[in-house]
């Protein structure tokens, strides 16, 4: 998937297109950008704002435009009035999403979007917006209503589709989200952390931008998005002498499950395979002890209508049933270190034997009773039981009472998983 940030050049990296395309990366979608403005600014203040010329602007927007697929386009810091006309006239036909992330005032104080500007604005670049993501204070500038649901209103008669106000609420240990769909508003609660940062607002918009990119629903991208800001804001650092800047570092170690991950979810028909439980993926450290040494999806895998969703961010200890049956295999076959759940059908077992993958069982119903009562301990006992001398591809039950049959597949790395997974669905 391509994205495309149209927006100002922060050279600290904390925020603008060098923090978007971090945030593209860490979201496994090719990050595009056309540069509006060049700050100089650092974790302190801005000192400086050189403009970018509109006929510089159209050129580069030529450039890309002309020659890549666009999935989905955010636009950032767009600074003044002739920078506002050429982005709408060079992008208002485009059919992919456009996400609006209202640069008006940095985190230091500096204005980003001068007071001439505002009405042009209103007029040309709020009208593009799939969605637009003021934060409380920009909403209430744009709309001029306080209440958030007005603001949300008169963000959709300005030509918004849908709004996104953040932060439109707080309490000591929490901060909601405030979105007005087109045909629906809701609130999305998430935790609060009590630290000034620099770059969160734009890594909410990308986050946003990217999952757009891949098809997600709004309340999808939103749900992601809260989570990587969270984390976000959570590991940001003190690289300078002022504000934390919001840092989310993602390992090669992650990447390669993240990778999978998306195609896992791009297999045809693949909501077909999850099952009532839904599905967790996961990737071990070598000679796994816990499932502290298991990177796992914190939610699941999640099925929505034909499309196959991630629930959550991918964490070590995010998985239970799946990382403890890797540990289990893992204890004798050391180079299995990754596996996924799926729905149990006895044609996908049928499949995997007529391809020679070994296949194993175990039934639920001989377990004992002292190991049912252990919280936790029923897939350990069900792996380890019927382990042979050869390392298997499948292992499934047949379920048992107020238990849902489930087949585990194993690899020794994702793709390794993925590429089972496609020759048997």
């Amino acid at each position: 998937m391509n994205v495309l940030s149209i927006g100002g050049s922060d050279p600290s990296s904390g925020a603008g297109i060098q923090s978007d395309i971090k945030t593209f990366e860490n979201h496994n979608v090719y990050g595009f950008t056309v540069i509006t403005a060049i700050t100089s600014q650092n974790t302190k203040k801005i000192s400086k704002i050189a403009p970018i010329t509109a006929k510089n602007i159209r050129a580069q927007l030529e450039s890309i435009l002309s020659d890549f697929q666009i999935d989905a386009i955010k636009i950032g810091m767009v600074y003044d009035a002739p920078i506002i006309k050429i982005i709408n006239t060079m992008i208002k036909n485009q059919k992919c999403p456009i996400v609006v992330d209202p640069i008006i005032e940095s985190t230091t104080k500096k204005i980003l979007l001068k007071k001439s500007a505002i009405n042009s604005y209103k007029k040309n670049i709020i009208p593009l917006a799939t969605i637009i993501t003021p934060n409380k204070k920009e909403a209430k500038m744009l709309s001029g209503c306080s209440r958030a649901e007005d603001a949300g209103k008169e963000l959709q008669r300005l030509g918004a589709k849908n709004v996104i106000i953040t932060g439109f609420r707080e309490s000591e240990k929490e901060i909601e989200d405030f979105v007005m769909e087109s045909d629906n508003n809701y609130i999305l609660k998430g935790k609060k952390i009590k630290v000034i940062n620099h770059g969160s607002g734009c890594n909410y918009s990308a986050s946003i931008t990217a999952s757009l990119a891949r098809k997600k629903s709004i309340y999808e991208a939103t749900v992601t998005a809260k989570e990587y800001v969270y984390q976000s804001i959570k590991k940001s650092k003190n690289l300078g002498k002022g504000i934390k800047i919001t840092h989310k570092e993602i390992s090669k170690f992650q990447k390669e499950l993240s990778h999978s991950i998306l195609d896992f979810q791009n297999i045809n028909n693949v909501s077909k395979l999850i099952p009532e439980c839904q599905t967790n993926f996961v990737f071990s450290e070598n000679k796994p002890k816990t499932i502290k040494n298991v990177l796992g999806i914190s939610g699941r895998l999640v099925r929505s209508g034909n499309n196959v969703i991630q629930a959550g961010e991918l964490v070590f200890g995010g998985s239970q049933h799946v990382a403890t049956a890797v540990i289990e295999v893992s204890k004798k076959f050391s180079n299995i270190r990754s596996a996924i759940n799926i729905k149990y059908e006895p044609r996908i077992i049928n499949k995997a034997k007529k391809h020679r993958m070994l296949v194993l069982s175990y039934d639920r119903k001989n377990e004992s009773k002292k190991s049912k009562s252990k919280e936790n301990s029923s897939i350990s006992w069900g792996i380890s039981s019927c382990l042979k001398s050869n390392i298997p591809d499948i292992i499934y039950h047949k379920g048992d009472f107020g238990k849902e049959p489930m087949i585990i597949v194993f690899g020794e790395t994702p793709a390794e998983v993925v590429r089972k997974i496609k020759l048997i669905q």
